[in-house]
């Protein structure tokens, strides 16, 4: 045992790896919540979701599981998530439609990069069975959004003054809206009934400077006691509980430090949920860094202690690689995958994909595949509206986009990209009258997210008729310098391999993870388009 967590230990802020498997406080609905029914469940795998979705908060409504993430500058913001058994997920729609919160969010003047959605909070309200999203941006204001399903339509139900900093939303026995939020200096404020204003807010707790920052709020009222789940970035997590009601006084317990996590190469455990299932038992959704790729959530079972302080159940001293499944009743039906084919031929966008920054609605189109016109005229892909994202599976995966080019016009660029603060794509570009195929690297921004680079063509070919499959296979592991690929095709069957390997950026401050992007802009005037006709994300 290390200095620290000897010291830990002598102070009560003991480490989940230290603390006994005891049962839940009495009073709880059965004995299943001592923890969960280990021997008839199948195994799980960690991660539960091998894709980019961070500082998740996760509810339960009736037999569903649900979970919100951050999307930053992407759009639409703040997927929601829903599972049946907390390791099968699929997005079902998004809390946030549009990031109206100004002209940087549009790329019109300015841009959002690693801005917009940051850790935000997801409830549901039994009384008026309605869902709430509550979030801050730009460290300006308070956005509370509502919806009676979570598809939507999630509309805007007011605006709060104060920035609710990585807030967790508490919906309490009486009804009342609680919210608990904050970076070291921790507050709690209360809604009004309608949940539009604030009625008060207190500063319930101080972070110890021997702990140093805490912040991810998540708020919860278990046994009657409250609890205030506190990440320390990015290697701890923490909790406060509260015997004599929301605005405390807490006492605070240590949950986790330093503790091995499921993907090698990867981070800590930290900034998550708890929830609990049908028959009583809890689990904590966290996420993992897991750069390039981005932070992928890690499901684990937790127990109570007889004083009411959750324990992380732990294999061999980390958190477990693979569990017995929650005990929960068969699924109504299977979740929509995260991978697989999309020839965009619905009325709507699939709610995999999310727009870089705020699409130009007037330049898009879906129904007989995806067809993108031109909406802006720059050299800088960073700069252009109307790229398409899609997250990639870890740990590898390959993206093939069958990509009718014949409606380009001259100057016009158009492909397939990886897409993050240092990017490479492959694709077209017609100049002369001539499309050629190309591979592109050395687009970069700086930490103030301003394009340093704009990219190099590293290879090209001559490309023959109106139609080219382009591909572009990622490995996303963490822990070393990783290797994105491109290649493409004529009839969709033999690839070539264009240009050299492309090493995947793996610095955690551009916060999202790398992502497949779609992208058709001009460098002359507007008035090209192509049109995806396929889209398949696939892994070995």
């Amino acid at each position: 045992m290390s200095r620290r967590h000897a010291l830990a230990a002598a102070t009560g802020l003991t480490a989940g790896a230290l603390l006994p498997v005891a049962p839940t406080p009495a009073g709880t609905a059965s004995a299943a919540a001592r923890g969960p029914d280990l021997a008839n469940a199948a195994a799980y795998t960690n991660p539960v979701i091998w894709q980019d979705f961070a500082d998740i908060d996760v509810i339960r409504v009736g037999d569903a599981f649900y979970a919100s993430a951050s999307t930053m500058h992407y759009s639409p913001g703040a997927p929601v998530l829903r599972s049946y058994d907390l390791v099968h997920w699929e997005i079902a729609g998004h809390a946030v439609p549009v990031l109206d919160f100004g002209a940087k969010y549009d790329l019109n003047g300015a841009r959002g990069y690693v801005r917009g959605i940051w850790a935000s909070s997801l409830a549901y309200r039994p009384s008026n069975r309605t869902f709430y999203w509550l979030g801050q941006i730009d460290f300006a204001r308070t956005y509370v959004y509502t919806a009676t399903a979570a598809e939507g339509p999630w509309n805007r139900l007011s605006t709060i003054s104060t920035p609710y900093y990585d807030a967790g939303l508490l919906v309490d026995s009486d009804d009342t809206l609680y919210v608990a939020y904050g970076n070291t200096t921790i507050h709690v404020a209360q809604l009004s009934r309608d949940g539009r204003t604030q009625v008060r807010t207190q500063q319930v707790f101080t972070t110890p400077s021997s702990v140093g920052t805490l912040e991810g709020s998540r708020f919860y009222k278990i046994n009657g006691q409250y609890y205030i789940f506190l990440t320390r970035p990015a290697n701890g997590q923490y909790i406060l509980k509260s015997s004599g009601g929301p605005f405390g006084p807490y006492t605070m317990r240590q949950v986790l430090l330093d503790l091995r996590g499921p993907i090698p190469g990867g981070g800590v455990p930290h900034q998550g949920g708890l929830v609990q299932t049908q028959n009583g038992a809890w689990y904590y959704l966290a996420f993992v860094d897991a750069y390039p790729g981005g932070r992928m959530p890690a499901l684990a079972p937790v127990t109570w202690t007889p004083d009411g302080w959750p324990v992380v159940q732990l294999v061999d001293g980390a958190w477990g690689t693979s569990y017995p499944g929650p005990a929960v009743p068969p699924a109504p039906r299977p979740v929509s995958p995260m991978t697989g084919v999309d020839t965009f031929d619905g009325p709507a966008l699939n709610p995999r994909w999310e727009w870089n920054h705020n699409p130009d609605n007037t330049k898009w189109s879906v129904g007989d595949g995806l067809t993108l016109r031109t909406a802006t005229v720059t050299g800088d892909l960073y700069e252009a509206r109307n790229t398409l994202t899609h997250r990639i599976q870890g740990p590898t995966s390959t993206a093939t986009a069958q990509l009718d080019h014949s409606a380009m016009r001259d100057g016009d660029r158009a492909g397939l990209a990886l897409l993050r603060d240092s990017s490479a794509w492959i694709g077209v570009r017609r100049d002369g009258g001539v499309p050629r195929v190309v591979m592109v690297d050395g687009l970069t921004m700086d930490g103030s997210w301003n394009t340093t680079g704009t990219g190099s063509e590293r290879a090209s070919a001559v490309l023959p008729g109106s139609r080219v499959w382009l591909r572009a296979s990622a490995d996303i592991r963490p822990g070393a310098a990783r290797p994105g690929t491109f290649s493409y095709s004529t009839d969709g069957t033999a690839f070539t391999r264009l240009g050299p390997a492309f090493s995947l950026g793996s610095d955690w401050r551009f916060f999202m993870g790398y992502r497949f992007a779609l992208f058709n802009h001009a460098t002359q005037a507007l008035g090209g388009a192509v049109r995806v006709q396929r889209f398949d994300l696939s892994t070995p």
